[in-house]
């Protein structure tokens, strides 16, 4: 407001005709037409601009060209697929652009600068990352049930890929999302060995737990685990990690000097989630026991009374 303020004063000594548009322009192509006296908040006679309204009109423009960054990725054949930068508005420029039109009567065109956002994972990290594996486990479901199968497969898609840097908390809720139709979870009401996997997302506690034997076996630091209130068939008794968007999360932590990677793929009746890190990494593996090859069984069972908004997926 300062700059603002000193601006004015100059315009009640030395009276400018500003331009009566400010005429925005963002590659090229005009986006907006400002008028100067929609955005004079007049206090005591001195011309000032009315902040709250620039600010809505620049965060409104900024979105137009706002582009997320793409981290760098591995392909289902191996192959790192480079990332992609970002951008954004340069909102510092813009708002001096703005300032001069209206207090010095300069051009009236303001042309739209950005600034470049860099992804988290670029091309030489995810090379480096994946060189080492330092966990992993597999679990196993019945690819005939179609929309657990589907669950599991979009779930992975949602954890695969993703890098952990030194000291930065992973959690399953927040990577993977609320599960909802719009993002393609269907509706999976399976009784396995009496777990209750009723509604949205079902199945998707076999991922997060089949994630949680991975890093366990990779000794990273397991901030928050919940089992289920009765024992699952895809791991062992004790062994799993219930999740619910309105309730239970699993939750760790890098403890490592370095990143770490995980991958996770569900194919033909697998559930597999692989942890990796650099060649130079010092770990500390913790043994998990093994679950059998045979396909789970899956049986219809009269469902316990649970909370709805708490209830495992």
């Amino acid at each position: 407001m300062g700059y603002a303020w000193t601006l004015a004063l100059l315009l009640l000594a030395n009276p400018l005709d500003p331009f009566p548009f400010l005429q925005v322009e963002m590659d090229g192509k005009t986006v907006a037409m400002l008028d100067r006296a929609d955005y004079t908040a007049p206090w005591e006679g001195v011309p000032l601009v009315d902040e709250n309204r620039l600010r809505d009109t620049m965060q409104r423009l900024a979105e137009k060209v706002y582009v997320e960054p793409i981290n760098a990725t591995i392909s289902d054949s191996g192959a790192v697929v480079p990332d992609k930068k970002g951008r954004k508005l340069n909102e510092a420029d813009f708002l001096t652009q703005f300032y001069s039109y209206y207090y010095e009567g300069s051009s009236g065109t303001l042309k739209a600068t950005y600034q470049d956002i860099y992804p988290k994972v670029d091309l030489a990290l995810m090379t480096q990352v994946r060189k080492k594996m330092i966990g992993q486990y597999t679990t196993y479901f019945n690819p005939r049930n179609k929309n657990r199968s589907h669950n599991i497969d979009l779930a992975s898609r949602a954890i695969n890929n993703t890098v952990v840097l030194p000291g930065e908390i992973f959690s399953f809720n927040k990577v993977v999302g609320k599960r909802t139709r719009a993002k393609g979870y269907l509706q999976a009401p399976i009784i396995v060995r009496g777990e209750l996997s009723e509604g949205i997302g079902g199945g998707i506690c076999q991922v997060s737990s089949t994630l949680f034997n991975a890093v366990d076996n990779a000794g990273l630091h397991i901030v928050q685990r919940y089992s289920h209130s009765r024992d699952v068939a895809y791991v062992r008794p004790g062994r799993d990690a219930t999740v619910s968007w309105y309730g239970p999360d699993f939750v760790f932590q890098n403890k490592y000097a370095y990143p770490i990677l995980i991958r996770a793929k569900a194919f033909g009746g697998n559930m597999y989630v692989s942890v990796h890190s650099f060649p130079e990494i010092e770990y500390e593996p913790r043994h998990v026991p093994s679950v059998s090859r045979r396909t789970p069984e899956e049986a219809p069972a009269i469902p316990p009374i649970v909370d709805e908004l708490t209830a495992p997926e």
